[in-house]
Formats: structure tokens, sequence, C-alpha cells
């Protein structure tokens, strides 16, 4: 099992392998999208087309119910009511002066009379679809494709008039298989107008009392067309015929499959430059390339230095610096940090042993990281290591951050057994992580370093300037002393000692020091000025 786990994470670590598997995804996900876009671009064509050929369908339809209701005005206000040759001439001057009227009729309980004698009447015989309190509608009168054949009927008193299907069809030249439909009794029945008869109501219709216009699936384009009158609605149905892949997918593809390469190709890059750097950086450990410097910590009254902080610092054989922001993650990743931790470890005992033996009072204070404070391996490794030097317990001081206690509860064991063997425990950059006051309370810890970011705030308007109080007196109520990081203006230590703070550090007493820096600097018993340590340096 643990041979096939090294053998995959032999291959995932493979660059080729990590940049074709991106180059792959990047495709699959830029294609999709690319389709994705194509078709919308599909269904915003055919629904702007849909739009527009039942704007002109509603427009003809107002013009025609217009003519035709004015049409039968006029017939019932003229006093002829009888089928002779005189109405006869009155229908057929209603239908030369209206031009959607193709057809008038007058009917009475005897006869029927139209201005068109020699053509198949009118259907009268069965009831309205649709009957006002003033005008009556016939539908569908009917499905023949002549274009000269009444299609629509209106009807007012003993008068008739309809218009013919040319004047629908002129307007749109609906496809096989739509329709335009009118729907009744609230959406339950609906009457083709033109076309033919649509199951109802469809599986995929929308509410009528939905605003939206237009209901598009995968096989039809339905769209309602509003009127004045509430009784009834004007329904469009139109096959989706045209499901092509539009022009635009086949510049999107090239274009798709194009940065889905560069994708891999930077995956390649990015990839070997950090194999690259972690192979350096394996190196830099067996060269000795790493170095350890010490920030001097200082008693904010005294001036006296109490001890120091134990920085890594990676010099190049070029004399170049890499941030530790760059290689401190990148090896608690490959897990180089633990070798790097007992590294700082041997180094400052072998450097600063023989100080820290002549200044019982001094201390030197190691950062842990994440991997180090969940295991109690560190421990161990201190205890031999302080064994060999001969250097009391009580003067290697660990601290881990607010983002290194993953799980508080076994933080809490592996630092308890580091306080009780006498390491004191610190919080390195407080407030900056997640560690809740609860969760503070539970700790074994005996002091709070503040983050230099609210150290810079003091004596400013910036939101975070009250946060370096809070933090202080929250620490006092809880009796852990304080240690102030970044502290480069007077006018800063000045505060924080009015606040309480004991101890701090920052370039205000001293830069980072080399090993025999320190030690001249302890020795002396005095602080360094800047200019001296740059001198020196």
């Amino acid at each position: 099992m643990a041979v096939a786990r090294e053998t995959l994470r032999s291959w995932f670590y493979r660059p080729w392998f990590l940049a074709t598997l991106a180059a792959a995804l990047s495709a699959t996900l830029l294609m999709t999208a690319s389709l994705f876009l194509a078709m919308h671009q599909v269904e915003q064509r055919e629904s702007q087309e849909m739009n527009a050929q039942g704007e002109r369908f509603l427009a003809r339809l107002e013009q025609l119910f217009g003519q035709l209701r004015e049409s039968l005005d006029d017939l019932e206000a003229q006093p002829l009511r009888s089928c002779d040759d005189e109405m006869i001439a009155t229908l057929q001057q209603v239908s030369f002066n209206y031009r959607f009227v193709y057809e008038a009729a007058y009917m009475d309980a005897s006869r029927i009379c139209s201005n068109r004698p020699r053509q198949v009447g009118l259907s009268l015989s069965r009831p309205p679809d649709i009957k006002g309190p003033t005008y009556s509608y016939w539908l569908n009168t009917t499905t023949e494709p002549d274009e000269n054949r009444a299609a629509l009927m209106l009807g007012r008193g003993n008068f008739r008039v309809a218009t013919s299907r040319g004047h629908l069809t002129d307007m749109v030249d609906l496809s096989p298989g739509s329709s335009l439909l009118v729907v009744l009794s609230h959406g339950t029945r609906a009457i083709p107008v033109l076309g033919a008869a649509q199951a109802w109501p469809p599986t995929e219709f929308w509410p009528l009392e939905s605003r939206d216009a237009l209901q598009v699936t995968q096989t039809r384009l339905i769209y309602r067309m509003p009127t004045n009158n509430p009784e009834y609605q004007l329904v469009l149905i139109t096959p989706r015929t045209n499901m092509h892949v539009p022009a635009v997918w086949w510049w999107l593809l090239p274009a798709s499959l194009a940065l889905s390469a560069l994708v891999g190709f930077m995956v390649f890059l990015l990839v070997r430059q950090r194999q690259s750097l972690d192979a350096e950086l394996n190196g830099a450990i067996r060269r000795g390339e790493l170095q350890v410097l010490y920030q001097p910590i200082f008693d904010l009254d005294s001036r006296n230095c109490v001890g120091a902080e134990a920085l890594l610092r990676w010099r190049r054989p070029d004399g170049t610096l890499t941030s530790p922001d760059l290689f401190i993650p990148m090896a608690e990743n490959t897990g180089q940090i633990r070798q790097m931790t007992d590294f700082v470890l041997q180094r400052l005992l072998e450097q600063l042993g023989q100080l820290l033996r002549a200044n019982p009072q001094l201390y030197i204070s190691v950062n842990l990281a994440a991997c180090d404070v969940m295991v109690p391996r560190i421990g161990q490794v201190m205890a031999r290591l302080l064994t060999l030097h001969r250097v009391a317990a009580k003067q290697i001081a660990f601290e881990v951050t607010e983002r290194g206690l993953i799980d508080v509860v076994v933080a809490r064991e592996n630092l308890q057994a580091l306080r009780d063997v006498g390491h004191q425990v610190l919080i390195d950059d407080f407030g900056t992580g997640y560690c809740s006051l609860a969760y503070l309370q539970t700790l074994p810890v005996d002091c709070l370093k503040i983050d230099k970011a609210f150290i810079d705030a003091l004596g400013h308007d910036a939101a975070s300037s009250g946060v370096a109080p809070h933090i202080i007196h929250m620490a006092q109520a809880l009796q852990l002393r304080v240690i102030a990081e970044g502290i480069e203006h007077e006018a800063q230590a000045a505060f924080l000692s009015s606040e309480g703070v004991k101890y701090g550090q920052g370039w205000l007493f001293a830069h980072a020091l080399s090993a025999v820096q320190f030690i001249e600097l302890i020795t002396r018993g005095r602080r360094l000025s800047n200019r001296r340590l740059d001198d020196e340096a």
C-alpha cells in the first residue's frame, strides 16, 4: 500500500503529468463554457426571431379585430334588415371599404345573404368560441390551406364579418408544425387560428399568470402575446428546427484549445520552478547556505537585552537572500521544515551554548511549525541537545502561531509537555489568526507577542489602532507577559511601556544580529546602535 501511494505521489508530482492534467481539465471547462455560450447564442437568436414574429402577428391581429369590429358597427347602424339586392350591395360596399373584411353576411330567421354568394357560406351553425357583451367571436372557421377562405369571424346582432387566412399569413409564414392558438377558459382550452391543433396544455407550458412571454424548451418555442382582452390569450408555438452549432463555436473551439494548452504550459513551468526551488532548498541545507540570526528582545524600562528570537535565513552563494515567506511555507508542505527546525536548534546551541550557560537569565525563542506542534518529537530532540550542551530548558522558548494550532487539543498536550520540562511557550503574531479567548485560556502559554502590524497602527486613525491596547489588557487579565514586535520609534516604546508592556523587539533597539554580534551585545551589557550594527555587518 505504501509503495502504491509513493508511486502515485511520484506520478502526481511529475511536471508533464500535472501540465497534461491541467490542460485537459481547462480544455474541458473552456469547451463546455464555449458550447454553453454558443447554445445560448442560438437560443437568443431564436428568441429574437420569435419575438419579432409574435409582434408582427399581434400587430396584424389588432388591425384585423379593429376593422372587423368597425365594419360590424357600420352594418348594425344602417337600417336594412332583409336579404335583398340592396343588402347584398351594402355588404359588398363594407368589404370594399375595409381591407381586412373578406366576407360579410346578414342572417335572419329564414335566409342568409353574403357578398360572396357563389362560395361555400360561413359556418354559422356552431355557437361562438367567445361571446362578449357586444361581439361574438368564431375562431378557425376553416382549416383548409386555401388562403381565400375565412379564418376568423365576428358577429353582432344579425351581421357577421370574416377575414381570410391570407390576411394572417401575409405577415408571417408559419413553418411546418407551427400553430397560432387562441387560449380560452382560463388556459384550459386552445383553438388553432392557423396551423394544426396542438395537444393542450403542453407539458412545457408555464402558468398564464407568468410575466415571461417566451418559453424555450428542447423541442419547441412557445410565445405568448399579450392582449387587452382578459377572455383569451394568443399563443404561437413553433418547433425548434434550427438547432445547429453556430459559427461562433468554430471560433471558440480553437481558442479554448489554445488557452488550455497555455494553461498546461504555465502549470509545467510553475511545477518545474517549484521542484527546482525544492531541490535548491534541499541542497542549501546540505551546503550550509542556511544561517541563523538573532533578533534581540529588550526590557522596555531598563533597555537591557533579555533574550532573542532565532530567525532562519537563506543566503545563496551569490549573496542574495531568499525571503522566508517563500521557502518556509514550501518547506512546511514538503516536510523539510522538521529538518530545518532541528538545524536551528542545533546551530543556536552550538553558537550560543557557552553564552547561555554564563547567563542563566538569558533565553532564545525558536519558531515551531504546525507539524512540530502536532507531534511530541520536538521535545525529544530538545532534550538530547540540552543534555549535550548543558543548557537549562527554561533558556529555550518556543513560539507558535495561531494558524499553527490546527488541533487545539493535541497542541495543548504537546505544549504542556514542553512546559513541564521548563520551556516557555509564546503565541507569535497574536491577533492575526483565529485563536479565541476560550482556547487561549486553556492553552499552556506564558507570553503573547503582538504582531508588528498592530504596533505600526499605534498613533494613527486606522481601524486597527486599538487592537494592541486590547491585546495588552487581555493578556494582563490572563496574567500573561507581552512582547511587542516591530518597534521602530521611541514614541511607540514609550506608549507600550505606559500600557504595562514589559518587553519589545524591533529596529529601534537592534536589527537581526549574527551570533558574534549577539554575543558582543550581551557581554558588553548594552544595546548596539543600528549604525554600529550596519558597520559590523
